[in-house]
């Protein structure tokens, strides 16, 4: 699986044009076809997604309410972004999601280094997962 491009030029700040459509949708659908494996228990199921993107959407709350100029705040907060690649990580050793699905947050989250990059990854994470409701398995 291919990696998420947040950024089409990341000095200036120009967001992939194509990151909330089709990048959105593209990784939906081949997250969305990894639904069942050996034994028949599905992975990757909508519940599950979501409490990965309730858990970004609480941290990107927490890097708004905090003042702009507070650096050693937003330098707190990092880790605990970071974290959820572990947390992906676990939900995998237990068979809850896959391999891809558990890249797609490395991916993103390995360039999330300011509030912006936050706020652009949870965007595609909504955006992602609106698509995974319709290729997601059922």
């Amino acid at each position: 699986m291919s990696e998420i491009t947040l950024w089409q030029d990341s000095e200036k700040k120009i967001i992939n044009p194509k990151l909330f459509s089709e990048a959105a949708e593209k990784f939906a659908r081949d997250i969305g076809k990894e639904g069942t494996d050996d034994r028949r228990r599905k992975l990757n199921k909508g519940t599950q997604l979501r409490r990965f993107f309730d858990e970004i959407i609480r941290l990107q709350s927490l890097a708004k309410s905090l003042p702009e100029k507070d650096t050693e705040k937003w330098a707190n907060l990092l880790p605990y972004i970071h974290m959820l690649v572990a947390k992906a990580a676990y939900a995998q050793g237990r068979e809850l999601v896959s391999p891809s699905f558990v890249n797609l947050l490395k991916s993103g989250i390995s360039q999330i280094e300011t509030r912006r990059d936050l706020t652009i990854f949870a965007n595609f994470f909504e955006s992602f997962m609106g698509f995974y409701k319709l290729h997601g398995p059922k």
